[in-house]
């Protein structure tokens, strides 16, 4: 059974950082995309950043906008991990954050109704 487990969720202060991890099992995802996406109180589900596989254990990320600049993405290959820094949080990054995944690893795409497999989501609160 495929599972995907996110951590690091917290309560913070506005201009201060979180990490996020996600790790699964069942699968390793090792050549596939994985993403991040959150969802607002009483907003839709958002997409936060993506990894895309390229070659040799190097991944692309992809970002939204709304996180360009202040959030990294990245694969520890090692751990078998997604991991989402972010830095600069503001109150309106406060979310539910959902760690995705697909076996494809052709897929660069910010719908969530691409990806197959989800986390339960961790809160991130970020206070003004």
């Amino acid at each position: 059974q495929v599972r995907l487990v996110e951590s690091g969720g917290g309560v913070v202060q506005a201009g201060n950082s979180l990490r996020l991890s996600c790790t699964p099992s069942g699968h390793t995802f090792s050549t596939s995309t994985m993403a991040w996406f959150r969802q607002a109180p009483g907003g839709n589900r958002e997409f936060v950043a993506l990894t895309k596989w390229i070659s040799g254990g190097r991944f692309l990320p992809l970002y939204s906008n709304s996180v360009k600049g202040r959030f990294t993405v990245s694969r520890d290959t090692a751990q078998n991990t997604q991991i989402l820094e972010m830095l600069d949080l503001k109150p309106e990054d406060t979310a539910v954050y959902t760690c995705a995944a697909s076996y494809s690893g052709d897929l660069q795409s910010t719908n969530a109704q691409d990806y197959t497999y989800w986390g339960q989501g961790t809160q991130v609160t970020v206070s003004s």
